[in-house]
């Protein structure tokens, strides 16, 4: 640690630590003495040192060395401190509460009837028609509580079972889709999480806490609104432990932890260990100790999905005894035993049993054949189709597709066997060529066909002969 023997009037750098045991004088705010403020009513960085101190390491002997300020853009642990500081000036703090209020109004406002928000999901999300009305269902039996508790506090002290939801079914079905949707549809804050990332508290990976960070993040840091938020957690059946591990920290404690989240659990919104957070969120404040803020899990609504590989083959064993030992069942009959899936085949797959018994609502997505691609192209509002159609027209290009091909692509994709992830696949193939080579000619419309398709190479090669012509006539 520096000392200094000199008296001074140079201004204290903000990097290094303040640490004279007299008071002098600061000439570039004025101030005199140990943790007073400036003349802007600010606290000079010795009296932050001092509450750092007694805020971090108050009671344990250890002292600060070092405080190291970061830039108005705050710290990487959190990012909501130069939002704070926005807020409390002047405009944008109305415009935030009024955000915020608005938000909030629409939560307890909320009046939809499941039958409303299946039809608002048909607009996006082809088939899956169970899984829709599932989820319909719960939605509104969820946020029709949160609404009661909202209207009358006193309700939040009946027991309240909260509808948590298990989604299964093969990749590109539309799971995730659902979900952003549906949040999207509500209007209250949401967040999408891989389980994978997170490993059990002590080992290196994410705490699944920081889950609830994030959708306070979502929220603008405001704890009120992500109180009410959706968190969705793909790949949980990555988080299964075998039979054969012992100690499973990706496995078994991570279901363990979450655990208390999908009950009712009250969160830190900067993690404890975090110290770069920590002192970020505090110099939002000035340096002053602030309320201290928790979110409450109790109505954040948490979906969680997976493949779920092999489930299928012990709904077989269970419901088909008879049949153990000759063959797996086929892909047509995947679909209908993962409909009849229970809690014994999830907990056999390797989940514990208490977190099974968090998630009352099962249900699973149909796969996708190719008559449900082919109208996703036609029909979604969300259809990859329109992406593309969207890059043409950045170049002056109207692009069109006609139902031959539409289908053509539809079958192209059946066969990469990844659901709708499939059509982006055949159509990123398909235009490649086409939209590095067309922006440069004078083509204005290109029509695609069921040729196009077959042989794109062929047809892009007559389109760009025939422009060449064009313009060698145009010059004659």
């Amino acid at each position: 640690m520096e000392t200094s023997d000199n008296n001074t009037d140079e201004a204290p750098s903000d990097s290094k630590l303040l640490n004279q045991s007299s008071p002098r004088m600061d000439a570039s705010t004025g101030v005199t003495g140990k943790g007073e403020k400036d003349a802007f009513g600010r606290p000079t960085f010795e009296g932050l040192r001092e509450q750092f101190q007694n805020l971090l390491f108050g009671g344990t002997g250890l002292e600060v060395d070092v405080l190291e300020f970061p830039p108005s853009g705050g710290s990487e642990g959190n990012d909501c401190g130069d939002d704070k500081k926005k807020t409390r000036s002047g405009g944008a703090a109305g415009e935030k509460e009024e955000q915020f209020r608005s938000m909030r109004e629409k939560i307890r406002a909320f009046n939809q009837k499941p039958k409303q928000i299946r039809d608002y999901l048909q607009r996006f999300v082809i088939k899956q028609d169970e899984a829709k009305k599932v989820l319909s269902v719960a939605i509104c039996d969820h946020y029709n509580h949160v609404r009661r508790c909202l209207d009358n506090p006193e309700e939040r002290n009946g027991n309240y079972s909260k509808p948590n939801i298990l989604l299964l079914g093969p990749t590109g079905v539309g799971k995730t889709y659902l979900i952003r949707n549906i949040a999207k549809l509500l209007g209250v804050p949401f967040i999408k999480a891989d389980a994978t990332k997170f490993s059990e508290t002590g080992y290196v990976g994410n705490d699944v806490e920081d889950l609830v960070r994030d959708l306070w993040r979502a929220a603008d840091c405001n704890a009120d609104l992500a109180q009410y938020g959706i968190i969705f957690i793909d790949e949980i059946d990555k988080i299964a432990s075998s039979p054969e591990v012992g100690k499973d920290v990706s496995g078994r404690g991570v279901q363990a932890n979450l655990l208390k989240l999908m009950e009712d659990a009250d969160v830190n919104p900067v993690a404890p260990h975090d110290i770069a957070a920590q002192m970020n969120l505090m110099m939002s404040f000035g340096g002053k100790r602030r309320k201290k803020e928790t979110i409450n899990t109790r109505y954040i609504l948490f979906i969680v999905s997976g493949a779920f590989d092999k489930l299928n083959e012990i709904i077989h064993r269970r419901i088909d005894a008879t049949t153990i030992g000759f063959g797996r069942p086929g892909k047509n009959e995947c679909e209908e035993y993962l409909n009849q899936v229970a809690t014994e085949d999830l907990v056999k797959f390797g989940l514990e049993s208490e977190f099974v018994g968090r998630l009352p609502v099962r249900v699973a997505c149909e796969l996708l054949k190719m008559e449900d691609l082919a109208e996703i192209l036609r029909a979604s509002e969300g259809s990859i189709l329109r992406q593309y159609e969207q890059d043409f027209e950045g170049y002056g290009i109207k692009m069109h597709m006609n139902d031959a091909a539409i289908d053509e692509v539809a079958t192209l994709a059946a066969k990469e066997k990844t659901g709708a992830r499939g059509l982006m696949t055949v159509l990123e193939a398909l235009f490649r060529d086409f939209k590095f080579h067309l922006p440069s000619t004078n083509v204005r419309e290109l029509m695609v066909t069921a040729e196009t398709i077959a042989n794109p190479h062929k047809v892009l090669e007559e389109i760009l002969r025939l422009e060449i012509l064009g313009e060698a006539f145009a010059n004659s």
